[in-house]
């Protein structure tokens, strides 16, 4: 590949996304469709910027698309400018109109459904010049965006994991053991963990945070170093109810997602007695956003609606 030409053409933050998408994806159809353009469009610019730079960026092969050493290292950096030019946006908007624009919310798959429809209105009169958009993701992918500035904020079950980020409280949610009425497990009138059948017990696919809690929970004394529990997994928490009213098990619910279970299902819910059966969920901003004020007023319309089966944080 011939030398960068000393009169390089300046590259553009859409030829850093591209790059981003490739990295992610692995492969260009893929991070074509994720960045919304033609494969041949993105192929070229990222070409164009590695004939520019004088590198090469990506292997290409049959196996699929990866980064070189300086590919990676490129990506470090772009990572860091998209996030430097989010924030520059954040902070004119913020001057314009702090509670106005645009705001882009994440939210994990195991509180999105039911803790959107409880303040989506609330936040529409209170904020009628904000347009929020929702995004339903893992809590690794959501964590990645809010890192980047590919999102604003994202509402999750885990606290962060690095300084760049900072956890506001919502609520604490305690969960719900879901099984079939006439299950040996109604006869109890303390239910406790250790009273389940690890081997019955459902759970979400790997890659849910709720997953890796509800499996905390599972580990008692006299579980501990036993097989896990049963081989079938869901990748919802519609699923999962399903299957526990079709007999296949019991599992834990999230207080909030039992609101709208149907009785026609006849299923059981109980309170479980074991310390820590619960989640804390969190609205997760970076620290560096200039959209602290508006997240505080997002989050305390979110706390103002939520029912009385959680603890609303102070």
């Amino acid at each position: 590949m011939p030398p960068a030409s000393p009169d390089m053409q300046v590259m553009n933050l859409r030829d850093l996304e591209y790059v981003l998408a490739v990295m992610e994806t692995e492969h260009f159809g893929r991070a074509a469709l994720a960045c919304h353009v033609s494969q041949p469009t993105l192929s070229g610019q990222i070409k164009k910027l590695e004939d520019e730079l004088g590198v090469t960026l990506f292997e290409r092969g049959r196996g699929g698309v990866r980064a070189t050493d300086t590919g990676r290292a490129v990506v470090h950096q772009a990572q860091i400018a998209l996030r430097a030019a989010a924030e520059i946006r954040e902070i004119a908007q913020a001057a314009q109109d702090p509670f106005a624009g645009e705001f882009r919310l994440g939210l994990i798959p195991t509180v999105a459904p039911y803790l959107i429809p409880l303040f989506v209105a609330r936040l529409r009169e209170a904020l009628p010049d904000l347009s929020v958009i929702y995004r339903e993701d893992i809590t690794e992918r959501l964590v990645r965006d809010l890192e980047t500035g590919e999102i604003d904020a994202a509402i999750l079950a885990t606290p962060p994991e690095t300084d760049a980020l900072q956890a506001i409280p919502l609520y604490t949610e305690p969960f719900r053991l879901v099984f079939p009425d006439g299950h040996k497990l109604s006869s109890l009138a303390h239910l406790r963990m250790a009273d389940v059948d690890r081997k019955d017990v459902l759970l979400l696919t790997e890659g849910h945070c709720f997953r890796d809690q509800a499996l905390a929970i599972c580990e008692t004394p006299a579980t501990k170093g036993t097989k896990n529990t049963t081989s079938l997994r869901a990748t919802s928490l519609e699923t999962l109810i399903n299957l526990v009213a079709q007999g296949q098990g019991v599992t834990l619910v999230p207080s909030l997602a039992m609101a709208g279970l149907s009785d026609d299902l006849g299923l059981v819910d109980r309170k479980l007695e074991d310390i820590g059966a619960a989640r804390d969920i969190s609205f997760t901003i970076r620290r560096s956003t200039s959209r602290r004020a508006l997240a505080g007023r997002i989050a305390d319309i979110i706390r103002s609606g939520l029912p009385d089966t959680v603890s609303v944080s102070q």
